[in-house]
């Protein structure tokens, strides 16, 4: 199908998915800059954080808690669980499975934490705190 010349398609750089996926890439980007020295990337730091937080989960859960696609979930854990940061052990039903941070993986929590707060600095003087607060508050 042919678009007609006359079509105006301006509003559209305006557009608040394309605006939010790229800020949120280019904030990825810093925290995993920042987070290289651990060996941890930003989405693995979060993951761990979030199990010793929340404590052990199942894979739907955690991948609900964190809006995330249970498929995107697996492909992000499998490098904690291949360094042993992270347990899955299947619970009463064999189909689910149950999702654990290991003491290694508190250690290497904290140890990554002081690069976390570097970039969490970062970001924090890029974003006014209102704006912040609105993200963190954003759930749709």
């Amino acid at each position: 199908m042919e678009l007609p010349d006359r079509i105006d398609l301006s509003e559209c750089g305006a557009c608040a998915c394309f605006a939010l996926r790229r800020a949120a890439r280019g904030i990825t980007r810093l925290y995993d800059r920042q987070l290289r020295p651990s060996g941890l990337r930003a989405t693995q730091f979060t993951l761990l954080v979030v199990l010793k937080n929340a404590g052990p989960q199942s894979v739907q859960v955690l991948a609900d808690r964190l809006g995330l696609e249970r498929t995107t979930l697996t492909r992000n854990l499998q490098p904690l669980l291949a360094r042993q940061l992270v347990t899955a052990d299947a619970g009463a039903d064999r189909r689910v499975r149950t999702l654990s941070i290991t003491r290694a993986g508190v250690q290497a929590a904290v140890a990554a934490l002081p690069l976390w707060r570097k970039a969490q600095r970062q970001i924090e003087k890029q974003i006014a705190p209102a704006a912040l607060t609105s993200l963190r508050a954003l759930s749709l």
